[in-house]
């Protein structure tokens, strides 16, 4: 029967050995599992049938835009330019005619005239504009910008560049090339670049998964069925996202993140329910699949929603990337959480002993306790403070250089140099000056030709020109359809990158009047950069008390839930700080082949942190659920900390292999984002499994005491009961 409900204060010693013990809800959800294999097996193929079979829809089904903070004033000024200045917003599409000859040359004007053709034809763009003079065609007379006014949303100017830009680049040729450029075409071969690069990592991550996974188990069948789990959840939460994808825009690096999150969480539960199973078939356990559930079982379902918990903070940023990126990533962990709960008991309980068939002898993993991290264990409850002592002076001085980190949304260096948006971005630049790929579009609610429209139209255009930084201003246009707004576009004397924008475009959002609005497509990034910085501490914290929470719950123990909570900052903390040396210094930039851009991309610090967060926690859960385990087996806090490294040290260990392996591969690919998210997931992983998880909080353990699983009787009255024992 399970155990009565008693504080875990003073556990009961270790009950004689009897008949299995009546199994849990998720224990009897695992035997109705193993039970009707055949229905569960059935239905799990059905789904991922039916699901995977839209799965290769989801690069066109995706949206490829949202990086933008909703409700901004440089958004409101996109919109107000899509209505009623025929598209010419940040959206529009801008294409490079640069020759080797005047522009009114016979030639070029025949290529201007079939690239304006080409993108009139498509029913996303709503104008072209022709060159014009002392605007749109450069100082020496032989470069020309088109301009393909969006009529559609974001997501689907996106999807126009992706369309466009091959056949417009195919019009160059004697002397004259032709490129698309502008944030349309930008996020279209940023898009591209990063799908690629994620798909070359995925490849390259299995065979080395495969390889850490039969040195783990020793066996193939067994090494197979993490793999079988995640295939399982990654092919239902792909086609899950084309589906969703029909309701509402869900970005494409949501399939990215949440194809590296399946693979990643579904192998470390597999292998946390897989050893366990092994373990009790070992001691002859009638009721294995009971007995795996109702304690591994436990644990993952706790792993699952800290995870899940962690990645939900991600929605307080007001961003539909964001969003929809957390939300794909959810829905994984979701699948992969069913796949863990029903396929894999299922599996397990049709194999039976067959689980350890194609063992290999050499690399047989051999019983479930780990003689040598239970050897571990007992070395660090003799040497506490050595070990915790070192561990901590090597993750503070990692975390310190974090002092120093500096943020900013990515700079056209992160597409490939042969791509059209910085081909074409290169051009601008070279015939208009540094600034102007980074034109700002200023909106005034103003009639430019009434008598009391104009003079205040002319007093604002010449703060603009008188503002430092700003190195022209275009005549203002007023629009077309009588609305009353007009638009002047002033072109900055710095790359759009250079942190000296941000000052110009305060400056002016501060000269200018209230109801004017600043914007263009550097401003949005410049937007969107601030919504994440003020953004960021707000999602820590929420990720922080919500962890601490979901493990209060669980182990019913304050002490140790809020150290093993905060345990997951110094992992966090170290792999930023490493961040910095690599991305912002360059230090091993040659090493893996990128150029520094003296920032780390803005994304990376409300979003890593919540994925680093829920992999440092998934793997406080295993380690503390396995003590609280032993703890309410024993009553003592040694074999608690001791027989936790010993049940699941191994397990840690070689989860953690595997997510190295994978998140390591992405810092080989080509551009500059999966550089970033491998080598900060990489790192935070390699080091909060090897100094926090195997040698810190195992520490925290032994200096606490019986004291990390005391309840407080009022808190013991609040909380529910869970016992992560079986028998």
């Amino acid at each position: 029967m399970n155990h009565p409900d008693t504080t875990i204060d003073r556990p009961p010693a270790a009950a004689p050995a009897g008949p299995p013990a009546s199994p849990g809800p998720l224990g009897r959800l695992g035997l109705w599992s193993a039970r009707h294999a055949r229905t569960v097996l059935v239905g799990w193929l059905l789904a991922v049938l039916a699901l995977g079979a839209l799965a290769p829809q989801v690069t066109t089904a995706l949206s490829g835009a949202g990086w933008q903070a909703d409700g901004s004033e440089s958004v409101k000024a996109r919109q107000v330019a899509e209505q009623h200045f025929g598209g010419n917003a940040s959206t529009a599409l801008q294409i490079v005619v640069t020759a080797d000859r005047p522009i009114d040359d016979p030639a070029v004007q025949q290529v201007l005239a079939r690239a304006s053709a080409l993108a009139s034809a498509d029913p996303r763009v709503s104008t072209v504009l022709p060159p014009q003079p002392g605007a749109t065609i450069g100082p020496d007379g032989r470069t020309a910008v088109l301009l393909a006014g969006a009529k559609a949303s974001p997501d689907d100017m996106v999807r126009a560049a992706d369309d466009l830009k091959g056949p417009l680049n195919a019009l160059s040729g004697d002397g004259i090339d032709v490129h698309a450029t502008g944030a349309s075409v930008l996020w279209s071969d940023f898009n591209k670049a990063n799908h690629d690069a994620m798909m070359k990592s995925e490849i390259m991550s299995w065979p080395v998964t495969l390889a850490i996974l039969v040195l783990a188990f020793g066996s193939l069948v067994a090494a197979g069925l993490p793999l079988l789990l995640t295939l399982a959840g990654l092919a239902a939460s792909a086609g899950s996202l084309v589906l969703i994808g029909h309701l509402f825009p869900v970005s494409v690096w949501a399939m990215n993140f949440a194809m590296m999150f399946a693979l990643a969480l579904g192998i470390d539960y597999a292998l946390f329910l897989v050893v366990r199973f092994r373990a009790a078939r070992a001691r002859g356990r009638a009721d294995a699949v009971a007995e795996t559930m109702d304690t591994a079982g436990k644990a993952v379902l706790l792993s699952g929603a800290t995870v899940l918990v962690s990645l939900s903070a991600v929605m307080l940023v007001p961003s539909p990337a964001f969003r929809s990126m957390a939300g794909g990533i959810m829905l994984a962990v979701l699948f992969v959480l069913a796949a863990t709960l029903t396929l894999l008991p299922a599996v397990l309980g049709r194999l039976g002993h067959r689980v350890d068939a194609l063992a290999l002898p050499r690399l047989n993993a051999g019983p479930h306790r780990s003689a040598r991290f239970a050897a571990w264990g007992e070395r660090l409850w003799r040497h506490p403070l050595r070990y915790g002592a070192g561990a901590l002076v090597v993750l503070v001085a990692l975390a310190a250089p974090v002092l120093g980190l500096r943020t900013a949304m990515p700079s056209i260096t992160v597409v490939p140099e042969d791509s059209s948006a910085r081909a074409g971005y290169a051009a601008v630049q070279q015939a208009f000056g540094p600034g102007a790929p980074g034109t700002l579009q200023i909106l005034l609610p103003v009639e430019a030709d009434t008598d009391t429209g104009a003079p205040d139209l002319a007093r604002a255009a010449a703060r603009v020109a008188a503002t430092p930084g700003i190195a022209g201003v275009l005549p203002a246009q007023p629009a077309a359809d009588g609305s009353g707004w007009s638009m002047l576009q002033a072109v900055p004397t710095v790359d759009p990158s250079s942190p000296d924008l941000a000052r110009t475009v305060d400056t002016l959002r501060a000269e200018l009047p209230s109801d004017a609005l600043v914007g263009g497509a550097a401003v949005e990034n410049l937007d969107l950069q601030h919504l994440l910085t003020a953004k960021t501490p707000l999602v820590i914290g929420v990720v922080m008390a919500l962890g601490f929470l979901l493990l209060l719950v669980a182990l019913r123990a304050p002490l140790i839930s809020a150290l093993g909570t905060a345990a997951g900052l110094l992992s966090t903390g170290a792999a930023f700080g490493v961040a910095r040396l690599v991305f912002q210094d360059g230090h091993g930039a040659g090493l893996l082949g990128f150029a520094p851009q003296g920032f780390l991309d803005g994304w990376a610090p409300v979003f890593f942190f919540a994925m680093i967060f829920a992999i440092a926690m998934d793997y406080t859960v295993f380690l503390l659920a396995s003590a609280k385990e032993h703890y309410e087996r024993t009553g003592d806090p040694r074999e608690a900390m001791v027989g936790a490294l010993a049940h699941s040290g191994r397990v840690i260990f070689a989860a953690a292999g595997v997510m190295v392996a994978v998140f390591f591969t992405f810092a080989l690919s080509g551009p500059l984002p999966p550089k970033e998210m491998g080598i900060v997931l990489g790192v935070a992983v390699l080091l909060d499994a090897a100094l926090v998880r195997l040698v810190l909080l195992p520490v925290l353990l032994r200096l606490a005491g019986t004291a990390a699983w005391h309840t407080p009787a009022w808190l013991d009255r609040v909380l529910p009961r869970i016992s992560f024992s079986h028998d």
